[in-house]
């Protein structure tokens, strides 16, 4: 909004002055498009004399001669004392104070404004029309004081019509603070010391509050956009108080983003990459500047978890990778993603993952935190609701499995992620948590099949976190087909069919069957392993057996030889008593059936062993 103040000046008779005033509108537009009109560039070597020029066109009596020249910055102005010692105390000050005897020069080139706003001042002390408006009032008011054109000095001075202005036009309405404001951020500290800024504050955020809860036009949050025009003190100032005015964490979660969405908008809004390099070398002011604002805005954020999009966190920390934020402004975004990130898409991930120009991964340290601090998140939950530690995760928890899992087949393309990263991505997630592994196979089988150069044992490693008892039925057979696993993966699943068709389980897996089914095959690997125990046990017992005989045998062979003369001497040959022989001998004693089934030792000698025994042949 453009508003007009015009000053008429009027010399009546007895010198007496008449001043009036009038206040008008001429319509409603943007404040800052004609902005640049008030300054507008000159050449050095010529600004004196535009600057003369413009002077001699409103200074109303070329009759008296001027005697005194102001220089302010490149530009002068030549003008009458008595006209400004009537309305500056500042001037007169100057001049009474000189050691000159006759002051022809001041030089004021540190008044507020610069030459614009000094020429309205010296038109007021000449009574020459000029318009106030809510982009220049601020800066009038500002040179008022510097000037000391207060009402001490003189009645109506130029102070006091300036305040009227703020008071009665442009701090009546949103937009008309909004620009005030926005000029006073060139006017610190003096325009603090005047309370101008503090009297914005107030009024935007009072109005503020109230558009909010009953919009009076749309779109509903348009005053959002206004405020993102302001720098990042004057928005924090904002916030500040409309959170002293219980203002809801949605309406402040609606201006922060707005305005993170205005001032970065090409990190926080705009995904293409277009104009965004990750290699860009320009560690200038422009990327400095947005780390200092980002930073500021984190510290904004409402403490409500639920407040902000968790996209628009994603895009934040990205932000904060890619300007390399401060570690605190990182942990900060990251603790705020893992507390709701049950609802984090896969999309939302990718964004914190990929470089703006999507050629390459960021370092995947964030997403690690972040996935680590959710299940740290659940697992506190289940201590704190009576230490209930089976493994059964909620439903939150067993989504974000399932949206980590789809990540992996996502990012599984690339050749700059190690398997140690990927496995470290996939090893954060509970296995309970998953109630079925079929994306994590299929993430696996995708890294495979775009690292074809791995080995059996790199091989193994990468399928080591996929659990084969939790596939389906579909996944089994692909599986079992799929050239690219290893044959361990391969003949679990194969095991697992045959297993559940004999137990004629059905192919619905539920976590249950699944550990019953897992405890089974535990405990046949473990018999097998004791058979084969065992086996070894006795195959090395029969060589020692085999050896001890070989060695007897030995022995004997000697002994034989030794004894060979002295048993011819005997009448005879005289077997060797061993060891075994002995115990043998012994043995057979003990045994009844020592002569087989045909002994006849102890039947009588009246039974005719000759004829066969009678048989009767029944079919019974």
């Amino acid at each position: 909004m453009m508003v007009e103040f015009e000053e008429v000046y009027a010399t009546g008779d007895g010198g007496s002055s008449l001043w009036c005033s009038k206040l008008g509108a001429i319509g409603t537009q943007n404040p800052f498009e004609n902005s640049r009109s008030m300054s507008t560039p000159v050449l050095n070597n010529q600004r004196r004399s535009v600057a003369m020029e413009r002077t001699g066109q409103w200074i109303f009596s070329q009759d008296i001669a001027t005697d005194i020249v102001v220089k302010v910055g490149e530009a002068s102005f030549s003008l009458h004392k008595f006209m400004l010692v009537a309305k500056s105390n500042y001037i007169r000050k100057l001049i009474l104070e000189s050691k000159e005897t006759d002051l022809a020069r001041i030089n004021l080139s540190d008044i507020p404004g610069g030459p614009e706003i000094f020429e309205k001042a010296a038109k007021f002390c000449y009574g020459v029309n000029f318009e106030i408006t809510i982009l220049n009032v601020a800066a009038l008011r500002c040179a008022a004081e510097y000037l000391e054109m207060t009402e001490r000095y003189c009645e109506n001075n130029l102070a006091n019509r300036t305040e009227d202005f703020l008071n009665q036009v442009a701090l009546t309405s949103l937009s008309g603070a909004v620009v005030v404001l926005k000029t006073c951020e060139g006017l610190l500290p003096m325009a603090h010391g005047l309370n101008i800024v503090q009297k914005c504050v107030d009024v935007i955020s009072s109005k503020a509050c109230g558009e909010a809860a009953f919009p009076s036009r749309t779109p509903p949050n348009w005053w959002t956009e206004e405020l993102s025009m302001l720098n990042i003190s004057s928005f924090q100032e904002i916030i500040a108080a409309m959170k002293s005015r219980c203002a809801k964490t949605l309406t402040i979660a609606s201006a922060i983003i707005t305005y993170a969405e205005r001032s970065l908008r090409d990190l926080v809004r705009d995904h293409t990459g277009n104009g965004v390099k990750s290699s860009d070398s320009r560690d200038s002011e422009v990327r400095i500047q947005q780390r200092e604002l980002l930073e500021s805005i984190v510290t904004l954020l409402p403490s409500e978890k639920s407040a902000l999009p968790i996209s628009f966190l994603c895009s934040l920390l990205r932000c904060a990778i890619f300007l390399k934020a401060s570690s605190s402004c990182k942990n900060e975004l990251e603790k705020r993603i893992s507390a709701i990130l049950e609802h984090v898409t896969v999309n939302d991930l990718l964004v914190l993952s990929f470089t703006y120009d999507g050629e390459g991964l960021f370092d995947l340290e964030s997403v690690r935190r972040i996935i680590s601090g959710s299940v740290a998140k659940e697992r506190n939950v289940d201590v704190f609701n009576g230490g209930n530690f089976k493994e059964v995760y909620s439903t939150a928890m067993q989504q974000v499995a399932k949206t980590v899992d789809a990540y992996l087949g996502e990012i599984a393309t690339y050749s700059d992620l190690s398997i140690s990263k990927f496995n470290g991505i996939a090893n954060l997630i509970p296995k309970d948590a998953r109630r079925i592994d079929d994306d994590l196979y299929r993430a696996i089988d995708i890294y495979l099949k775009a690292h074809p150069n791995l080995d059996e044992i790199e091989r193994e490693k990468v399928c080591s976190v996929l659990d084969p008892l939790k596939l389906s039925y579909e996944a089994r057979i692909h599986a079992s087909q799929n050239k690219r696993l290893p044959v361990q993966i391969v003949l679990h699943a194969l095991y697992y069919d045959q297993l559940k068709l004999r137990s004629g389980m059905d192919d619905g897996i539920v976590p249950d069957a699944a550990t019953a089914t897992r405890k089974t095959l535990n405990a046949d690997v473990s018999l097998i392993k004791e058979n084969e125990a065992l086996r070894l046990e006795l195959m090395r017992m029969k060589m020692h057996i085999s050896d001890l005989q070989r060695s007897n045998n030995n022995s004997n062979n000697s002994n034989n030889n030794n004894n060979q003369g002295t048993s011819s001497r005997g009448g005879g040959s005289q077997k060797k008593h061993t060891f075994f022989s002995s115990m043998s001998k012994t043995l057979g004693k003990l045994n009844p059936f020592r002569h087989g089934s045909k002994d006849t030792s102890n039947i009588d000698d009246g039974v005719d062993l000759t004829k066969p025994r009678k048989r009767r042949f029944s079919i019974s």
